[in-house]
């Protein structure tokens, strides 16, 4: 599997969805061959996600190969130690997801936000869903929260919704570094 390599390897194949994605190539099924393909599953990684970086990275800026980086990399160790390298057969549905403008504690997308993390960590997000979205990065920026960090909080009390709640909530208060 070559554990230590996974950046190296991870830089390759993002950077390989960003080119293809320039030149027009569309579709997360075309993007990878079979060796590639096998990688990413190995790592607990699916080529919708690096799709959905790429296309991002090209309309928008962003998150950056950084935040994919650390984003894959919390989902990568909650596949291997957590599934045991044996991904989930369920696919979230988002329809049972809180709305867009649902809110707790005066937070916005807090509600939807956590289940939508949980589908990522445990690989169950539908290919019409991206963890760190323009919506979700939205999220991220108004309240100062890197978003693996997010994830890794979610992984630590998935099923303490509202420990997560709180840190959220505790995190408003903490001026940020500038």
């Amino acid at each position: 599997m070559h554990h230590y390599d996974f950046p190296k390897t991870f830089r390759a194949l993002y950077d390989h969805a960003v080119s293809l994605y320039r030149s027009g190539r569309r579709g997360a099924e075309t993007y990878f061959d079979t060796d590639q393909s096998a990688w990413l599953a190995a790592n607990g990684l699916s080529a919708q996600a690096l799709y959905d970086y790429a296309e991002d990275e090209v309309a928008q800026g962003e998150p950056g190969y950084d935040h994919a980086l650390a984003i894959e990399l919390v989902r990568r160790d909650y596949f291997l130690n957590a599934q045991h390298g044996h991904g989930s057969t369920h696919v979230a549905d988002p329809a049972t997801w809180p709305g867009k403008d649902a809110a707790i504690d005066g937070i916005e997308w807090l509600p939807r936000i956590i289940p939508k993390a949980l589908a990522k960590l445990r690989g169950e997000l539908p290919s019409s869903m991206m963890y760190c979205c323009g919506g979700d990065r939205r999220f991220f920026k108004a309240h100062d929260i890197l978003p693996a960090e997010f994830l890794a909080l979610v992984w630590r009390h998935q099923d303490d919704p509202p420990a997560i709640i709180n840190w959220v909530v505790s995190r408003r208060t903490v001026p940020a570094m500038r």
